[in-house]
């Protein structure tokens, strides 16, 4: 019976098999468990409007070095470069994992990430999110599992949890109206004027 692998390309194997490997093939294994739970690749996708598809090999391929240094296995992945074009970043099919995604690219420019043969449009960095993103590849699709907010202005309906303390700041309106609406029998009390 031969080998078998997993979605992480870690090699299963077979009874008897492998004779006098089994040290390198284990340490081998060891290594992409570690890269799927805390391991860091830095993956450039600098140029124009390109595809970019992030690999994952088996434990077993022709380099041991190759199938060490794939991007998709990596928990952590840095995107960057200088990107004139939008750019969209693949990870594999039939894999599965939770990943975070920095985009440290420079210049405006969109950068989706997506499975390799998603049914849906996986998740995509707008031109100025120059943050993280925490997806999901569930083995066909990439989900967006969520971060929270970038920023503030991305809640289109905040709520507070207890009181805004705006310490030495204040509150200010571009546009030189601030509406309030209490809901009930609540008052507004303004001090200082």
């Amino acid at each position: 019976m031969a080998s078998t692998y997993n979605y992480l390309g870690i090699e299963k194997m077979a009874t008897g098999e492998n004779a006098g490997t089994w040290g390198t093939k284990t340490n081998t294994n060891l290594d992409i468990i570690q890269q799927a739970t805390s391991g860091y690749h830095s993956q450039t996708i600098a140029g124009g409007a390109q595809t970019t598809a992030l690999l994952m090999t088996d434990g077993d391929s022709t380099s041991v070095t190759d199938a060490l240094t794939n991007a998709a296995r990596n928990q952590i992945i840095e995107l960057t470069g200088a990107i004139t074009g939008s750019q969209i970043v693949t990870f594999p099919t039939a894999t599965e994992g939770m990943h975070v995604v920095f985009n440290n690219t420079t210049n405006a420019q969109t950068v989706q990430l997506t499975g390799a043969s998603d049914s849906g449009s996986g998740t995509t960095f707008s031109t100025t999110d120059k943050g993280y993103k925490l997806i999901y590849m569930s083995g066909t699709d990439l989900i967006d599992a969520g971060l929270g907010l970038s920023n503030v202005v991305e809640d289109t309906s905040p709520q507070l949890g207890g009181n805004l303390d705006i310490r030495s700041y204040g509150l200010t309106s571009s546009t030189n109206i601030m509406n309030s609406t209490i809901s009930g029998t609540g008052k507004i009390l303004i001090f200082g004027f």
